[in-house]
């Protein structure tokens, strides 16, 4: 209630939207409390971005920066998983627009597992009404991944209206210069750099 108030004042005050860490302590994106807000920011019709944080503290994941290398793709694509399989995308208003930093962590590159998983192990993780594929199209990503064999593996899964160029400023590990993957890629036509560029940004934040 108190989060859902604090976006209504942030709306009054000028905001766009919000961003929101991907946990609060041990409650996903689909425990009752975070899915209200959800549904409230829906009705606000206030975009959500996810950023990982507060990640595990195994002491493996101590050297070489690993926390920001293996934990937070983890993070990001355990969020998404959780608004799926935790059926939140079944009871949630389809109005919500919801953002995930650093292309969606790890998700599309294991999509295919996920599928594999649902109609094959259905008893444990069939939870929603859909396997996960239907899914695609309800939630946004950013395009810092770094790489254009990576950029494109994620357009071809999320949809090029689905990937919004992005910073992850000020994090030590943020793309710079801002979106420069995006503007050298060699597969993607200028319609389709536009439109992560700009025009995805924009019907996002409902500036268009």
């Amino acid at each position: 209630d108190a989060a859902c108030r604090e976006v209504e004042r942030c709306v009054a005050n000028g905001h766009r939207g919000v961003e929101i860490g991907n946990h609060v302590g041990d409650r996903d994106l689909d425990s009752e409390g975070v899915v209200t807000f959800l549904q409230h920011c829906a009705s606000l019709d206030v975009p959500v971005f996810v950023h990982p944080w507060d990640m595990d503290s195994s002491p493996r994941l101590n050297r070489w920066m690993a926390q920001w290398l293996t934990a937070m793709p983890a993070e990001t694509h355990l969020s998404i998983l959780a608004l799926i399989l935790g059926v939140v995308f079944d009871r949630i208003d389809e109005r919500l627009k919801i953002g995930f930093a650093h292309g969606g962590g790890s998700f599309a590159f294991w999509l295919g597992r996920m599928e594999n998983a649902w109609h094959r192990r259905n008893d444990v993780i069939g939870t929603s009404e859909m396997p996960p594929s239907h899914y695609l199209g309800r939630f946004y990503v950013d395009s810092v991944v770094f790489d254009d064999r990576a950029l494109r593996l994620l357009v071809d899964t999320v949809g090029v209206d689905r990937v919004m160029v992005g910073s992850d400023y000020p994090y030590p590990l943020g793309e710079r210069p801002v979106g420069e993957v995006v503007r050298k890629s060699e597969f993607l036509d200028e319609a389709s750099r536009d439109l992560i560029q700009r025009g995805n940004a924009e019907r996002f934040l409902g500036l268009s």
